[in-house]
């Protein structure tokens, strides 16, 4: 048995570089590495809406088939300036590659920056492979069969993958993990004899009883630095210490298209009393960064703020009396009401200077969606939500939870 010691020292050792796996209590963590691309933030509300419309036409059409990417061959890229990656090692012997985190889509693939390296356990289908994200966000290639490594000797048999060939609007990074419902693989793989569906990363992982609930978890970090990288992700339960009291779940949301994703309902509120949307369906997304609402949600929110669209930033902004007297935002999700406060509402001063701003500005987070309420995607809560909220998305029981964390209230900015 290894001493506290040097069970103690083995630990220290580990750094977020190495990105370090941790399995404690039958849960596997990965830890999470924010990532900024240089000193511009400058594209992510172009980034988060072009993604918005991409959710709402998959809902209303089939992926794009590879017959058709040609037609986006021209189209500027619109690549994401705040990434939130994890770490996989996917071959034998294993080749690591850097993997967006992504809720809202399903396919595990790899290619994008660091090429697929075949291995001993690769095995070709013989089909293709073809995912779009968005106007200017695709994915094109092959279907492979591979080791999934997680780290310390977890691996998943036999993980459907996407060998890229072509890809447009991921620099930077090697490729997507999709965690998002298994539905959303329907239509991406093209050949002979397709499946239907493609079983994710975390079916198989609870499959071959590598963890013993079909979920994943996530505890992401305020942006208070340009360099934080102390989130997690948990696959098959959910770690204690990351979050306070109790986890509140709501089912998935029956209206679409909100309801093919991790799909919930909610009603929206300003301040104690006032309600600026009632009761209606949005989606979480771990690669939409700030909050979306509907474009008349968005604009009774700006109405009763005060705020003003600023012509450089594009962002709402504020003057400082007017952040001294904004109230909480509330989503009440299943009765119970999930808070952002004044706070958490802003962008980090610390970051002003990269999405354009001035730094004295107060610089609203909160975006508009692009499309009035009443089309059954009425919001989408992204990572500046999930910042302050620890998240679950269970499979199994077709379900989201979210619980407060230790900085939930915290005064980041």
């Amino acid at each position: 048995m290894l001493s506290i010691s040097l069970l103690t020292t083995l630990l220290l050792s580990l750094t977020v570089s190495s990105t370090p796996i941790i399995v404690r209590n039958s849960l596997l963590r990965l830890p999470i590495t924010k990532r900024i691309n240089g000193n511009n933030l400058t594209t992510i509300l172009e980034h988060d809406q072009a993604r918005a419309q991409e959710f709402r036409r998959r809902s209303a059409a089939a992926n794009l088939k590879s017959g058709d990417l040609n037609t986006r061959a021209n189209v500027p890229i619109i690549n994401q300036d705040l990434d939130f990656i994890v770490e996989v090692n996917i071959g034998s012997p294993p080749t690591p590659y850097q993997l967006l985190i992504d809720t809202g889509s399903s396919n595990t693939w790899v290619g994008a920056g660091r090429l697929y390296t075949e291995t001993s356990s690769s095995v070709t289908t013989g089909q293709q492979v073809s995912v779009t994200y968005g106007p200017r966000s695709f994915v094109a290639g092959a279907e492979y069969i591979d080791t999934v490594s997680l780290g310390l000797g977890l691996t998943i048999e036999g993980q459907s993958i996407g060998v890229a060939s072509m890809t447009e609007g991921f620099l930077g990074v090697d490729g997507i993990l999709g965690l998002g419902p298994v539905g959303l693989t329907a239509d991406t793989v093209i050949g002979p004899n397709p499946p239907r569906f493609v079983p994710t990363v975390t079916d198989n992982l609870y499959s071959q009883h590598s963890i013993e609930s079909n979920l994943v978890s996530m505890s992401f970090s305020p942006l208070t630095s340009v360099d934080s990288s102390d989130g997690e992700l948990t696959f098959g339960g959910t770690d204690a210490s990351k979050y306070v009291g109790e986890i509140h779940y709501s089912n998935i949301t029956s209206t679409s298209p909100a309801s093919e994703y991790w799909g919930i309902d909610a009603q929206i509120k300003y301040g104690s009393t006032l309600i600026i949307q009632p009761f209606t369906a949005g989606i979480v997304d771990t690669r939409t960064i700030l909050i979306s609402l509907a474009s008349d949600v968005f604009k009774a929110y700006q109405q009763v703020t005060g705020a003003v669209l600023d012509k450089y930033t594009r962002y709402l902004r504020l003057t400082q009396s007017q952040y001294e007297n904004l109230q909480s935002l509330f989503f009440n999700i299943n009765g119970v009401d999930f808070e952002l406060t004044p706070n958490a509402q802003i962008w980090p001063r610390l970051y002003n200077s990269y999405i354009g701003g001035e730094p004295d500005k107060v610089y609203l987070m909160i975006e508009d969606l692009g499309t009035n309420s009443g089309e059954g995607l009425d919001f989408i809560l992204g990572t500046n939500f999930l910042e302050r909220y620890y998240s679950v998305f269970d499979t199994e029981n077709r379900r989201v939870g979210f619980a407060q964390t230790a900085r939930t209230f915290s005064q980041t900015n």
